[in-house]
């Protein structure tokens, strides 16, 4: 017997001018907007239970943000902390929200951006109506690409510049899947749900934009009437857009930045349409399911820390001095690979000292036959494929940056191979396959 409700809500949360952009190892702020943007809302609830799955246009929130946002959504709306699912889509044209930060325009953003959340999951509680909920799953080819790739002298790097004649061959594999939900309604609009791995750093430069996810949302919805769309990022930490063998038009509308990447603002409504085009595959052609249970859970775990061997310590203090006296320029690094080494002796520093381990949640959701697990930090794309693979589950969505944000989350063959994701990770070689094997676990606890 299907007895499921689902509420949707969208409000504005574009930052004023002057905040400081996150996402890059360089000071950036705010001198503009390309496009705006926005947290959405998906409540579903049968009967007493409910989950609210909430997306914002953020590179990540961290634990306390998230936990202290959830207790707020909580006290002003009466929805469960533990069935609260904030998750972030990871654009690095957004701005930083720290704790306790007393920066510029930053703390009265918190204000008001703690306030939005309560509004939207309000919202979403008001626009509840009995709905019929369908999956499918389409394809978004040439648009994710691996980042990593072992070079002709042996190394390991990331993003190591377009048509370099140095590299050998790519690490990794890419899930070009698009999961999609539908919620038909009584009486109003449909109701969208996609899920996709991919970094969203196609615009760079120091104006407010939603990457992207904010075009695959607008296509979504242009395309299809009646219908609004939010979007989870999946599993992203080991892809991008960057495609380092680029054929014919494959340059069109982009530009070389700084670290040796490829952007440009066009390139961002093409991503966007393309994942636009693996929804629309899917979505006359769901398969629709009774839903009579939802449930929430979140769960902690503990996971070993990286801590860095004491003999390394004295160079990473070097290169940390350097890139705080702005010397950049010092050290025997450029694009990319300066980023990793910059990245990796600041954990080093952090880490120092300990402590042996972290403490992790997991969030999970269950909506019928269809679950979503949600990771606190950037998986790589071996853990959603693992996930997904989760017996018992007619589709899993692999959610990243939920709850938390902790950094990267690499495959054990990353840490024998080295590179930027591993040597940045605050988390020991192994934590990847310890996240399959936990979000499995807790997904069999709430398997019906």
């Amino acid at each position: 017997m299907n007895t499921l409700q689902a509420g949707f809500a969208a409000v504005n949360v574009t930052p004023p001018m002057g905040i400081f952009i996150n996402g890059y190892f360089q000071d950036r702020y705010a001198e503009g907007v390309l496009d705006e943007l926005e947290l959405r809302a998906l409540l579903l609830r049968c009967g007493e239970s409910c989950a609210l799955l909430m997306s914002l246009d953020n590179l990540g929130l961290d634990r306390e943000t998230c936990t202290d946002f959830r207790k707020h959504i909580a006290e002003t709306t009466g929805i469960p902390e533990d069935a609260i699912f904030i998750s972030s889509t990871h654009i690095h044209t957004g701005p930083r929200l720290r704790t306790n930060s007393d920066e510029g325009p930053e703390p009265d953003y918190r204000v008001f951006l703690r306030a939005r959340f309560a509004d939207a999951a309000r919202f979403a509680l008001e626009d509840c109506k009995p709905a019929k909920m369908g999956y499918g799953v389409g394809s978004a080819p040439h648009v994710a690409f691996v980042r990593r790739y072992r070079m002709k002298d042996g190394s390991v790097r990331t993003n190591p510049g377009v048509d370099n004649p140095d590299i050998l061959e790519p690490l990794g594999e890419v899930d070009e899947r698009v999961n999609v939900l539908r919620f038909d309604r009584e009486g109003a609009d449909t109701l969208v749900l996609v899920n996709f791995g991919n970094h969203p750093d196609t615009v760079g430069g120091c104006k407010i934009s939603a990457d992207w996810p904010g075009f695959l949302r607008k296509t979504v919805e242009k395309t299809l009437d009646g219908t609004r769309c939010i979007f989870f990022n999946g599993a992203q930490g080991d892809v991008n857009h960057v495609n380092v063998h680029p054929r014919g038009g494959d340059l069109n509308g982009m530009f070389m930045d700084f670290d040796d990447v490829s952007r440009g603002y066009a390139h961002t409504q093409y991503v966007g349409r393309v994942v636009a085009a693996g929804v629309l595959q899917a979505f006359d052609k769901v398969k629709y399911v009774d839903v009579d249970r939802v449930q929430a859970k979140i769960k902690a775990i503990r996971v070993p820390a990286n801590v860095p061997d004491p003999e390394d310590l004295p160079e990473a203090r070097h290169i940390n001095e350097l890139h705080l006296a702005g010397k950049d320029s010092e050290l025997p690094y450029t694009g990319m690979l300066l980023t990793t080494m910059v990245a990796k002796a600041a954990r080093m520093i952090r880490l120092e000292h300990g402590p042996e381990d972290f403490e992790m949640l997991l969030s999970a959701v269950v909506v019928g036959p269809v679950a979503f697990i949600g990771l606190p930090g950037e998986p790589f794309t071996g853990i959603g494929t693992g996930l997904k693979k989760t017996p018992g589950w007619e589709l899993v969505f692999p959610c990243c940056l939920t709850n938390d944000y902790r950094g990267y989350f690499p495959m054990q063959d990353a840490y024998d191979e080295g590179g930027y994701e591993a040597g940045t990770s605050n988390f020991k070689a192994g934590v990847a396959e310890q996240l399959i094997r936990e979000g499995q676990a807790l997904l069999g606890e709430l398997h019906a």
